[in-house]
């Protein structure tokens, strides 16, 4: 079981990685995403320190064995900190040669601070801070644009864009996720490249969908993807004729936005709801490669959308299986954003309440007590024990004596 890492222990831990390689004669700051969020005002989540050493330079500092050299070829060192610290990506200054498949450079070159900025995907991620003399170093204009509220590519968009298509759909969330705009030059990129973003593996597609959809800004994010062209090429489902949004897109969206800080599938659930049917909830989801319990629990959700619709006048026998099942509390949730406030919803709480011996008590029959009784293996088995159950639930029998009894009569 990994250590939970104390936030404190991790400034600390970056602190002191580049305290140690300044004492060793080396140029090191921290980069990128954890001196946004220090301007921001948000708590960091990671922190990645820049430095002019080599990778085998790093090492010598930190020692081998508490490093690890990974990404050693694209000059990037893993430094191990304490255990509630964490660990600490060390890159070296570099510039980048063409990037073949869309993803990582051919090769690197080791270069200066301000080089290495300028490879960097957005101005708002190209800074750097020093925290021993609590100074910022921006070489590119990205200060500037934080106080604008504004994510623009460094240099060229066309050209950032090429290097790594994701950067596209990163730039979408990123303005959803910050409340920002974006640059209207960066935002022509993607508008012009966006059929290209398709060439990125669909594990990275999805990886930053589930950041995007569990954030609260996911409805920001969402309509930003319809206008960009990027939803066209991502998820067509949220589009009516391939460019104007789905009729229900707007209702959706609304539901989608009562969720409480929900999990990715609880966020696909509730989207997939207004658009497709479970079998195109699990095309979406193998289109994404994801996980099988996330592509379950996400088609679970479809398929049971109006489950609870009717709860009060539901035969126990139908109403108790979906309560214990295992996605009940995303059900609930997704239920309570399409119709807040719903009393069927309360009702299934409450129900639930119930000891769970008395919500989900123990089968009166299996299949080996069919086989026993003498009941011919095969298919039938399942719904011999499904009208059994049905019928104990529903309190028309509650020994085993009378559930065979049963069987003998559905025999």
């Amino acid at each position: 079981m990994s250590p939970k890492l104390v936030p404190q222990k991790q400034r600390e831990f970056a602190v002191e990685v580049v305290r140690q390689l300044r004492e060793a004669g080396f140029e090191a700051y921290w980069a990128g995403g954890c001196v946004r969020d220090r301007l921001l005002g948000r708590d960091a989540k990671d922190f990645d320190v820049a430095t002019n050493a080599t990778p085998g330079e790093i090492r010598r500092v930190f020692r081998r064995q508490r490093t690890l050299a990974i990404g050693a070829a694209f000059g990037v060192i893993t430094v191990l900190g304490p255990r509630e610290a964490g660990q600490i990506e060390v890159a070296t200054f570099r510039q980048d040669a063409d990037y073949s498949d869309g993803r990582h450079p051919d090769s690197v070159t080791f270069t200066s601070a301000e080089e290495d900025a300028s490879r960097r995907d957005f101005t708002i991620n190209g800074l750097f801070y020093d925290p021993i003399e609590d100074r910022i170093i921006d070489f590119v204009g990205g200060r500037e644009d934080l106080a604008r509220r504004v994510i623009r590519a460094i240099g060229r968009p066309q050209e950032r864009f090429v290097e790594d298509k994701l950067r596209m759909l990163r730039a979408i969330r990123f303005a959803a996720c910050f409340d920002f705009h974006l640059d209207p030059a960066t935002l022509a990129a993607v508008r012009d490249m966006a059929e290209q973003i398709t060439v990125v593996s669909p594990e990275r597609i999805a990886m930053e969908m589930r950041r995007m959809l569990v954030e609260p800004a996911r409805v920001a994010a969402l309509r930003m993807m319809v206008e960009s062209g990027l939803a066209a090429a991502i998820l067509p489902e949220l589009l009516a004729d391939g460019q104007t949004p789905h009729p229900r897109f707007e209702e959706i969206l609304v539901v989608l936005g009562r969720l409480r800080q929900p999990g990715f599938p609880l966020a696909l659930g509730a989207l997939f709801s207004g658009l497709v049917d479970p079998a195109g909830a699990g095309r979406v989801c193998r289109r994404w490669r994801l996980s099988n319990k996330e592509t379950h629990r996400a088609c679970w959700l479809v398929e049971h959308q109006h489950a609870l619709c009717d709860a009060r006048r539901m035969p126990w026998s139908r109403l108790q299986p979906t309560l214990v099942a295992g996605g009940i509390e995303d059900l609930l949730a997704l239920c309570e954003a399409v119709t807040p406030g719903g009393n069927e919803v309360s009702y299934c709480r409450t129900l639930l309440e119930q000891p769970r011996e008395t919500l989900d008590p123990k089968p009166l029959l299996s299949g080996d007590d069919l086989l026993e009784h003498g009941v011919p293996s095969g298919p039938r088995y399942r719904s011999l024990l499904d009208r059994v159950r049905a019928a104990q639930l529903d309190g028309e029998i509650s020994t085993r004596q009378e559930a065979i009894e049963l069987v003998d009569r559905l025999m």
